[in-house]
């Protein structure tokens, strides 16, 4: 079918690609994976892709979590346009604590409905199932233009309501383990398969930082996930597509000398300076797979009482060992691009190597066996971008994670 141009999703216009345009988002790649792989030659495709196409870093959007950047490079534009700002939100009007995966969340449509409007083929695959439904929002299946699916539900795909019939079956690999790096191996070897055989125009490969999570740069599980995502990676660029490798977050260690986290549990704090349960802290990292990471990240938002001293508390929190940040709503949403109504009074980062958490008893650590790595705040917002093509891109903090559709059609129309 031809794809009916031009292509302009949320304000941004997109060249039609003549070969597929490929966005990878390696989740949790802080760049430091790629520069210890590449310099112990485990991959030398990107290396290749490096020296001969275009290499910069780019800033994810804040929170730098899965869910917000995700659909930033779902959508092409901040969470204030499209209104995921984290994996999980309260909601004050219902007074409940929800995961953010429902479509219901998203206030934009994606670059992957605009392109899938406009007659293109589109292909989706997401190693965990929370990012399905959000990244496929809009998608019909019944003409054989759209698949939208993910490894951790691979067996159990449908045509109708993710483009491809028992997923796990097609692909010949067997549904992986959430946690484990074959959820993310899957996803490249699904991606591989369907450039080769299903040819899309638009194609988006999302992975989980299981390894990340658990693993440092120099440690040989890193460096082995990296070596296996070259080898796919050297077979999507052998089939001629245009490709932008870049990340949802980077990946720091948050933890003491003696592997213990590195906590800050500001729900403590404000019980003690306001009363029990009188304020809320949200950590809108918290999702399902809480054994990555105890739901302990560098980014928090505080709802108040009525009548609380907001300065005096915000003064608090500034004077608190490990807060690097602390904005009110006003400021927050001018400074990162936040949804005003999804986030609460006071704002909250921690630095480099700390966590920001609830209350200590409220937080199962007994699945952490390896000293705790995480993300969520400033210190994870510098991530890669690497295409394989020449282009004139900007340099950081201009250049976006989410700019990678825009610049993987534009390497793909040349």
């Amino acid at each position: 079918m031809t794809i009916q141009s031009p292509i302009v999703a949320n304000g941004r216009a997109y060249p039609v690609p003549k070969t597929c345009a490929i966005a990878i988002c390696l989740d949790g790649c802080e760049p430091e994976y790629l520069e210890v792989a590449i310099a112990d030659g485990l991959m030398p495709t990107l290396k290749r892709m490096r020296e001969t196409g275009t290499d910069r870093l780019a800033h994810s959007v804040i929170p730098s979590f899965t869910n917000p950047n995700n659909l930033s490079i779902a959508t092409g534009r901040p969470p204030v346009v499209h209104g995921i700002c984290g994996n999980y939100l309260y909601e004050p009007e219902t007074g409940e604590e929800v995961m953010m995966n429902d479509v219901r969340f998203l206030r934009a449509p994606t670059i992957f409905k605009t392109f899938y409007d406009a007659g293109a083929r589109v292909a989706i695959v997401t190693a965990k199932d929370k990012l399905r439904a959000l990244l496929g929002a809009g998608l019909t299946f019944e003409d054989d233009r759209a698949k939208c699916f993910s490894a951790e539900k691979s067996d159990t795909s449908t045509q109708a309501e993710h483009g491809q019939e028992a997923a796990s079956k097609w692909l010949g690999m067997a549904q992986p383990n959430v946690y484990s790096a074959e959820l993310s191996e899957f996803v490249f070897a699904a991606g591989v398969k369907l450039l080769r055989e299903w040819k899309p125009d638009v194609m988006y490969l999302t992975t989980t930082d299981f390894v990340q999570h658990k693993y440092a740069p120099h440690q040989p599980e890193a460096k082995a996930f990296y070596e296996m995502f070259d080898k796919y990676l050297t077979e999507l660029d052998a089939m001629g597509a245009a490709i932008v490798v870049t990340a949802d977050h980077g990946m720091k260690p948050k933890h003491l000398a003696d592997g213990s986290p590195a906590v800050v549990y500001v729900q403590d704090l404000l019980d003690e300076w306001l009363g029990e349960a009188a304020a809320r802290l949200i950590l809108p990292i918290t999702d399902p797979y809480v054994v990555h990471h105890g739901a302990l990240g560098s980014f928090a938002t505080a709802y108040l009482p009525e009548g609380a001293d907001q300065a005096d508390i915000m003064a608090k929190l500034r004077a608190t060992e490990g807060i690097t940040d602390v904005l009110t709503n006003a400021q927050a949403v001018a400074r990162f691009e936040l949804p005003s109504d999804r986030i609460g009074d006071i704002i909250l980062v921690s630095g480099e190597n700390i966590c920001i958490g609830t209350s200590e008893h409220r937080h199962d650590l007994a699945a952490l066996k390896e000293p705790l790595r995480s993300h969520g705040g400033l210190t994870e917002q510098e991530v890669p971008f690497i295409c394989n093509r020449v282009l004139p891109l900007p340099e950081r903090p201009v250049l976006r994670n989410f700019d990678a559709f825009f610049y993987a059609t534009t390497a793909a129309a040349l």
